[in-house]
């Protein structure tokens, strides 16, 4: 898995952003939001028991992360037909302000090595991408367990702190000062 460091690799993938067919489907790259920090997340599987809640929190939050000048992406292996197909009959996911992408050849989530071997489907993964294309957080988890999108936002407010942030540091609070 690409992880701190690493060049975050060039994507072009087709995303759900509507429920209504005639404008559903839009192209979405890396370099579709400029001078934006990406928060990219990778769901296993559509139609599934643990994706939506973390779906839905991270919907939640959308408006904290737009503030910070940081765009959420959400993706997994299934096709964009797919991901409407699951907007249009599940109520919590029809108003998702952010693109579902469709990682379907599995290009995005190869490169970035978060692949499961065993179920062949991406890994619950999530990435903080600088607005330089650089990785800053990275985390997998196992594919049973959800993700806390709240902890996912407070790592985005101590990167962009440019500080030495401790355990648990929330904006407002100390951070360390090294003499």
């Amino acid at each position: 898995m690409l992880g701190v460091g690493d060049k975050f690799p060039p994507f072009r993938l087709k995303g759900v952003v509507s429920n209504n067919l005639k404008e559903a489907f839009r192209e979405t790259a890396n370099d579709s939001y400029p001078g934006k920090w990406l928060v990219l997340f990778f769901w296993p599987k559509d139609f599934t028991f643990v994706c939506p809640t973390e779906i839905v929190g991270f919907g939640k939050l959308h408006g904290e992360f737009a503030k910070r000048n940081a765009q959420l992406l959400g993706a997994s292996t299934d096709s964009e037909f797919v991901h409407l197909a699951w907007r249009q009959q599940k109520e919590e996911l029809a108003t998702l302000p952010y693109p579902m992408l469709s990682d379907v050849k599995r290009e995005l989530s190869a490169a970035l090595g978060v692949i499961d071997r065993n179920e062949g489907v991406a890994q619950r993964a999530c990435f903080i991408v600088d607005p330089q294309g650089v990785i800053r957080f990275a985390m997998a988890t196992d594919l049973r367990i959800g993700r806390n999108p709240e902890e996912v936002l407070r790592v985005l407010d101590a990167l962009q702190s440019g500080e030495l942030c401790p355990a648990s540091w929330r904006p407002g609070q100390q951070t360390i000062k090294v003499s």
